[in-house]
């Protein structure tokens, strides 16, 4: 029967049929520490691990065993479909209703880039996905991600929702129509959508989800294999029950940044207001504008080549920390018209409002890490790129086009 509504629901879809199996089933019993309360519900769905293995969908207490806690068992499942995704916070908001939503995305993650880490794997540089737009696959980087699927203790960079035997993954386009139907199934926008991988703050993702979601949680950097610290999450929303959207995503990063001090990870975590898309957008549009035409003059191009070698990036090295990148900017030899477009938006990024609303590392060499990254490649534009809504409405692209044309003639 369904329950009355609680003051939170927190959802859990754990892409698990990877490399990951038994972080999954660490992190579960890391939930069940609290467990759903009188004031929260905690939720799960795992996809488990080898053709045929089962996907159960779990109402985690306190004090059981993990078998018990199986509400359903769904047999085999795809995570990478959006339907299955959209099915599981149906059956959450239905069953396990509450006045505010975290929605957790738990696997890999590669940020905006929808290239196809599985091409290689099926003989074909393409994959026809449930909209059946042909998406690209490019080789040499999918060979690089695919070689790092097993090494160390990283949730490696890689597709969100992977599912290593149904070889397919969640992609930004179809992450956006998943958040718009959660949206629509609540009547509202979703509270917030944690993204426990690699690689997920970015300004790429955050703007597909701008019109479904209120906040998002997540790292710029790649994540260890411990990712989010559920216990102490948990435990410290059941103490505080009325906690607001806003006030928890702050304190996610808190605490997840805390879970590693002393372990000596490089580790980044952020939270963001997207309700401040519009102007962030439209302050990367002037940047982004004003650089491409600072390309021409030899000195300003010297300067943002010199600035892009020295960055903050991540494991992904097309990525880069947009407020430094801002900051580096402002202090070097380009326009007035260009350190006036970083003060846009940093303004964007840290004002109040502005869409960077908590963030922190730890590592020295994570020190200029400020919340949110953005793509800046060195050797070439993946054509993918122009289909997210973000390129679409700042035009970034062409200033990414425009660089690598000069700076690699």
């Amino acid at each position: 029967m369904p329950n009355t509504n609680k003051k939170w629901t927190v959802m859990v879809y754990l892409a698990g049929d990877n490399n990951l199996d038994q972080n999954g089933v660490e992190d579960l019993n890391e939930m069940k520490k609290t467990g759903s309360t009188q004031n929260i519900n905690v939720i799960a769905q795992f996809d488990r691990a080898g053709a045929g293995a089962a996907t159960n969908r779990y109402y985690l207490k306190k004090g059981t065993s993990l078998n018990a806690d199986v509400t359903r068992s769904l047999g085999e499942t795809n995570t990478g479909d959006p339907a299955g995704l959209i099915d599981f916070f149906n059956w959450g908001a239905a069953n396990y209703p509450a006045d505010h939503y975290l929605f957790v995305l738990w696997n890999h993650g590669q940020g905006w880039d929808d290239t196809d880490v599985y091409a290689g794997e099926r003989g074909s540089g393409y994959r026809i996905p449930r909209s059946n737009r042909i998406r690209h696959s490019f080789f040499e980087t999918s060979v690089k991600k695919a070689a790092k699927l097993s090494v160390g203790n990283i949730k490696t960079t890689r597709a969100i929702l992977l599912d290593d035997n149904a070889k397919d993954f969640l992609d930004n386009l179809e992450m956006k129509k998943v958040m718009d139907a959660a949206k629509k199934t609540i009547g509202r926008k979703l509270d917030i959508v944690g993204m426990d991988a690699c690689l997920m703050s970015m300004a790429e993702v955050g703007y597909q989800m701008r019109d479904s979601v209120l906040y998002t949680v997540g790292s710029e950097e790649t994540e260890p294999l411990e990712g989010w610290p559920y216990d102490t999450i948990l435990s410290a929303m059941n103490n505080q029950p009325d906690i607001s959207p806003f006030a928890l995503s702050k304190l996610i990063v808190q605490h997840y940044i805390t879970s590693y001090k002393g372990s000596g990870e490089a580790v980044t975590q952020s939270a963001c207001d997207l309700s401040c898309s519009t102007a962030f957008a439209a302050a990367v549009r002037k940047l982004g504008s004003a650089l491409k035409t600072g390309l021409s003059n030899p000195a300003a191009r010297a300067s943002i080549v010199d600035i892009r070698n020295r960055v903050q990036d991540y494991e992904v090295q097309d990525n880069v920390d947009l407020t430094d990148l801002c900051k580096r900017l402002k202090t070097s030899s380009v326009s007035a018209i260009i350190k006036g477009a970083c003060d846009s938006v940093l303004a964007a990024i840290k004002g109040n409002p502005g869409l960077v609303i908590a963030s922190g590392y730890m590592g020295a060499s994570m020190k200029r890490s400020n919340g949110v990254a953005i793509y800046f490649p060195t050797r070439s534009v993946s054509p993918l790129y122009a289909g997210l809504d973000f390129s679409k409405k700042t035009g970034w692209d062409k200033f990414l086009k425009t660089y690598i044309t000069v700076t690699r003639s």
